[in-house]
């Protein structure tokens, strides 16, 4: 009879000392929500130091975290579907993927099916047995680019601990509106918003959320950044983006107003209008391979539509100095 390995099992990092436990788990598990945590560390799935102390518990660090993710949590009702995948890269415990702008990741309100997970069981049937088919994580829907799978337990275990350490190297490029003098340090907590739960936004009392982002190139009214997460909360790039007052071109949640400089042309005002989507796309992903220890890199080329705006935005550029 096969023993069954714990889907999580390291220590709570010593940094996070004076953490309530469910916000350290969180942070340790991103993969989960905080209420779904709560109530696995309630029913006994979900163990530190062997006990099941109230999610309030100040933690000390070292504390050992344990975590058998329950049958219900296991997507059993997600079905295999014929996606195709651009796969960058494949092996015994990992499976790295370009993800299209449009791509959900998996099924939610509003998505039942037609999502990554679900491509990922038709390309994988044993995937099945991983937490969402071994994401471990994530990409918004409109966000192109470069992310990692696990294939297998162990895999998954000790990625999502890489996360959780921020060993795990995160490059984006966005086109941001407006004219940025110098890149910055962006380190302002998030948080779901008071008012709209759907959206994020900078809280005093959200989760630790960091993004340096350096400028590639100006343009007229946008800059070409590149963005490296230090933590990965949701929509954080376009969230501190916004909140430093340059929101990603496109962005329909956190955006603003169409910039359009002085004289610009029709084509060039037309390819502003037509892009529909936040001008975000993850370009690089860097790792130590759970399992072998190897240190390992991959990129993601520019979509088609990203590189066209980044064209679009040359050429008005270079029309505005003739």
């Amino acid at each position: 009879m096969t023993t069954r390995m714990p889907d999580f099992d390291a220590p709570i990092p010593p940094e996070y000392a004076g953490r309530r436990l469910d916000r350290a788990l969180a942070d340790l598990l991103p993969d989960y929500s905080r209420s779904r945590l709560q109530r696995w560390l309630a029913d006994g799935a979900l163990t530190v130091d062997g006990a099941t102390p109230p999610a309030k518990t100040p933690v000390a660090g070292g504390e050992h975290v344990r975590l058998f993710v329950p049958a219900e949590a296991d997507d059993g009702d997600v079905r295999p579907e014929p996606i195709a995948l651009e796969i960058l890269y494949e092996d015994d415990d990992l499976l790295v993927i370009d993800k299209p702008a449009g791509l959900v990741m998996h099924p939610g309100a509003g998505n039942a099916d037609g999502t990554l997970q679900n491509a990922l069981l038709n390309h994988d049937p044993e995937l099945a047995a991983l937490p969402r088919a071994g994401i471990v994580h994530r990409l918004d829907k409109d966000t192109s680019g470069v992310l990692v799978v696990a294939k297998r337990f162990a895999a998954h275990r000790q990625l999502v601990a890489d996360l959780a350490e921020r060993t795990v190297k995160r490059e984006y490029e966005a086109v941001a509106v407006g004219v940025m003098t110098a890149g910055a340090r962006v380190d302002a907590p998030i948080d779901r918003h008071p008012v709209d739960r759907k959206r994020m936004a900078v809280r005093e009392e959200g989760r630790e959320a960091i993004t340096e982002y350096r400028v590639i190139q100006r343009y007229r009214a946008h800059t070409h950044i590149r963005c490296r997460l230090e933590t990965g909360r949701t929509h954080q790039i376009r969230v501190h983006l916004a909140h430093v007052r340059y929101p990603l071109l496109g962005d329909p949640v956190y955006g603003r107003r169409l910039a359009l400089p002085p004289g610009a042309s029709a084509a060039f005002s037309e390819v502003l209008r037509g892009f529909k989507r936040q001008a975000l796309h993850a370009r690089t992903l860097g790792l130590t391979h759970p399992i072998s220890g190897e240190a390992m890199q991959w990129q993601a080329e520019r979509p088609a539509d990203f590189q066209g705006l980044l064209d679009a935005l040359a050429a008005d550029a270079e029309a505005s100095v003739r």
